[in-house]
């Protein structure tokens, strides 16, 4: 949070939050339940909002439009039915994907290395790296992952 004149200014995006040392971090809360999914930290403000915005609308579908901190930015690709681990890796990288446009140029090699991602201890779905060295693929590869898909032996 920023201080002017001695006030602590409240972040303008659902869902964001800082650090201490500056970073912006998102998480979300799994409907029905009181497990939390989180969704990666950036540099950018705007970053952890876009990620927190692709998790809200693949969680809760259209409805939560009115919820979003860019409701106009929703990717028309989303899928609804994925499973959590395929939602916080469809949310890094709509994240990572924002922070890579955002960043000062001196964060975009960081970035690039995927320096912006940080593990989260005792968190529900694992600490494993979510991105290929900051490649974002398109659209139509994140919205599915062997999670979603049911395997049927004949």
């Amino acid at each position: 949070m920023q201080r002017s004149e001695g006030v602590i200014a409240r972040n303008p995006y659902r869902g964001v939050r800082r650090r201490k040392w500056g970073k912006w971090v998102s998480e979300i809360r799994l409907p029905g339940s009181r497990d939390r999914l989180w969704l990666g930290s950036y540099s950018t403000p705007e970053a952890a909002a876009v990620a927190h915005d692709t998790a809200v609308f693949c969680l809760r579908g259209p409805s939560a439009v009115s919820t979003l901190n860019f409701p106009c930015n929703v990717s028309p690709y989303l899928r609804l039915d994925m499973s959590p681990k395929s939602v916080r890796k469809a949310a890094a990288e709509a994240g990572m994907a924002a922070d890579k446009q955002l960043a000062p140029p001196k964060m975009q090699q960081e970035i690039a290395m995927g320096a912006v991602q940080e593990g989260h201890k005792g968190e529900i779905w694992g600490e494993d790296h979510l991105f290929s060295r900051g490649q974002v693929q398109s659209e139509e590869e994140l919205s599915i992952s062997v999670d979603d898909m049911e395997i049927l032996l004949l």
